[in-house]
């Protein structure tokens, strides 16, 4: 029946099921947790140093509009087929089973070797404090942590993300505060007025090409807010809920973000040479550790330092239930080992969760090959995927739009109906290949190629490609006609 709210890949009555364990505020707090991080608290600093706060501002704006559309275009899906599979289900039911495959398999490893990333990045992190501990042990104490609040329940995930997320929104809203009184003089000495912003007589720095390169950064930035539609499969009532967090976070977020680049932009000048050299193993020059240490409030870097830290705690975690639940997802549809399928009697795809942690010990890697090197490299593997994971989601629900109308239904049926259909998930699907086409065009100017560069940046693409062609050839897979898609909201 239409208004069933059960999950279509939780099995028989006899097997256990997920559990329906989130309420709004958890789903709103996933969504801002995986997007308020190390893009806002340490890259933004770069992106203001290379396309100065005008160039900054415009291209988180663009990204934010691209985001707006995506997370409306996933709300109709996720509200009208709540499937913790998401991505893997809506390619499978909506495009073709070997495009669910593809996308589905290369959301699992974007996630998946982000909680390895995340992990190097936590024992860099972690150093401030204890510079001359092994980073083998830190790393096994925050994996052991995140599979802990996985393997309890759906809902230790839900809690431990809610308070993670809560610690970053405070940290924005201080910082927003503070910085503002900073602005009209109020803390940290007189105003500046618009001389940093506009150093030089322009707020604009680097031209095109550092326009594009901040546009790609503040992609990576926003990523994190398609985990929603992972978790609306364990929602309480995603007709509900999901809609009421997507209204919330987006906007949430363009505000965190455009309102901190335009304070940082305000009162640190896009010439100091700090903004470029922040980084993870580097909090102190962190711009939001500048600003506060201007504002004369000397703990800055140290409080700034545990707040990133539990941010990349938040995204190792987010990581960890999201690649999960869609592995366990794609074993039920045949599309993983069926072992993965399993779940114990609190509704946890035991084997999923392990086989992910397994991915996770990467992260130990660290202690052998140098915590910076490790982490970059892991980071620019996955760095594509979440580009691709976006493309997906405007290509499903361009699909089942357009299968919903095929079929004869209507448009009043929809729980959530996303707006400016067809245009917006065109425009996203657009500005996806944009960004995906320009991961490093630095590599092919100077007059020599960088086919390293090349190498680890495009790598994600041809990957993604030959899983979807392989899996079409073998299987004998096509693209499935409008009035043949499966648009079935009960139980398989």
């Amino acid at each position: 029946m239409q208004g069933n709210q059960q999950n279509p890949t939780q099995g028989n009555m006899n097997q256990p099921a997920l559990k329906k364990s989130f309420k709004a505020r958890h789903l709103t707090m996933i969504a801002l947790g995986g997007s308020i991080g190390t893009g806002l608290f340490l890259a933004s600093g770069g992106a203001i140093a290379s396309a100065g706060p005008g160039g900054a501002l415009l291209a988180y704006t663009a990204v934010g509009v691209m985001v707006y559309f995506l997370m409306t275009s996933l709300g109709e899906l996720a509200t009208y087929l709540p499937d913790s599979g998401s991505f893997s289900t809506y390619g499978t039911r909506f495009v073709s089973p070997a495009f669910g495959f593809a996308i589905g398999w290369n959301f699992w490893y974007n996630w998946a070797v982000t909680i390895a990333a995340e992990l190097s990045a936590a024992t860099l992190i972690i150093k401030y404090w204890f510079p001359d501990s092994p980073s083998f042990l830190w790393s096994l104490v925050f994996l052991l942590l995140m599979f802990g609040l996985n393997f309890l329940s759906a809902r230790g995930y839900g809690e431990s993300e809610y308070w993670f997320a809560i610690i970053k929104i405070i940290t924005v809203i201080a910082f927003l505060v503070v910085g503002v009184l900073m602005i009209f003089g109020i803390m940290g000495g007189k105003s500046v007025g618009f001389s940093n912003f506009q150093m030089g007589g322009s707020s604009f720095n680097g031209g095109f090409f550092a326009f594009v390169g901040v546009f790609m950064a503040a992609g990576f930035s926003f990523q994190g807010t398609e985990l929603i539609g992972v978790a609306a499969g364990e929602s309480e009532n995603p007709r509900r809920n999901v809609p009421i967090a997507i209204r919330q976070v987006f906007w949430r977020i363009l505000i965190f973000y455009i309102l901190a680049i335009f304070v940082i932009g305000m009162l640190i000048p896009y010439t100091n040479p700090d903004l470029l050299r922040g980084g993870i193993d580097d909090i102190g020059v962190s711009p939001f550790t500048i600003v506060f240490n201007k504002a004369g409030l000397a703990i800055a870097a140290s409080v700034m330092n545990a707040v990133i830290l539990s941010s990349v705690l938040s995204a190792g975690n987010s990581g960890m239930y999201a690649s999960t639940r869609v592995l366990y997802a794609m074993a039920k549809d045949g599309m993983a080992p069926r072992a993965l399928a399993k779940l114990n009697r609190r509704g946890v795809p035991v084997g999923a969760l392990l086989v992910t942690t397994a991915v996770g010990m990467l992260a130990f890697l660290a202690s052998f090959f140098g915590d910076g090197a490790v982490y970059n490299w892991l980071l620019n593997a996955s760095g594509m995927c979440g580009f691709i994971n976006w493309l997906g989601i405007a290509v499903c629900h361009y699909r089942f739009r357009r299968a919903f109308i095929a079929q004869g239904h209507s448009l009043d049926e929809l729980p959530y109906r996303a707006r400016w259909f067809p245009f917006g998930p065109i425009f996203a699907f657009a500005l996806c290949i944009v960004a995906i086409l320009g991961q490093n065009m630095g590599a092919f100017s100077g007059g020599t190629i960088d086919w390293y560069g090349i190498a680890v940046s495009y790598i994600s693409l041809p990957l993604f490609v030959l899983i979807w062609a392989g899996y079409r050839w073998f299987r004998k897979s096509s693209i499935i006609p409008l009035d043949k898609c499966d648009l079935s909201t009960h139980p398989e």
